[in-house]
């Protein structure tokens, strides 16, 4: 697929994505909501700075792109890499995925229990909802 923006245009729409409050974010906490849950925002405190927190259940949550974060799961359509700039975009990609294992490893090592929620995974609410009650609930 041929990129129809110029590489200034290409850099000004990158610089504007969010790294907080996303609409994944913002979908995933209204479920939780919804399902009569109550957290925490962007625990400074904590490794990472966790999307969201439920402190008195040493649990977080990280909503996490599957471009940026690089998800593996082969059946993620979102998850492709560039086919330009490859030695721009390894690099950085690899970079945000080992930040996010030291991340949750980090927090494991504290006490913490960690569920990524991926991108992706907003298609089956469902199937999503489920996931998050079990965690939360669960004893993990």
């Amino acid at each position: 697929m041929v990129d129809t923006l110029s590489p200034k245009a290409r850099s000004e729409r990158m610089a504007r994505i969010r790294n907080r409050d996303t609409e994944p974010e913002l979908v995933v906490r209204r479920m939780l909501h919804a399902m009569g849950y109550r957290y925490r925002l962007h625990v400074k405190d904590l490794p990472g700075k966790p999307d969201i927190v439920f402190r008195g259940r040493k649990k977080v949550i990280f909503v996490h792109g599957c471009f940026w974060h690089r998800h593996l799961d082969p059946a993620c359509p979102l998850a492709r890499m560039p086919k330009s700039r490859l030695d721009f975009w390894m690099p950085k990609l690899e970079a945000n995925r080992a930040r996010d294992v030291a991340t949750t490893l980090r927090l494991e090592a504290m006490g913490w229990s960690v569920l990524l929620v991926w991108e992706c995974e907003l298609r089956d609410r469902e199937h999503l909802g489920n996931k998050l009650r079990r965690f939360i609930e669960g004893d993990s």
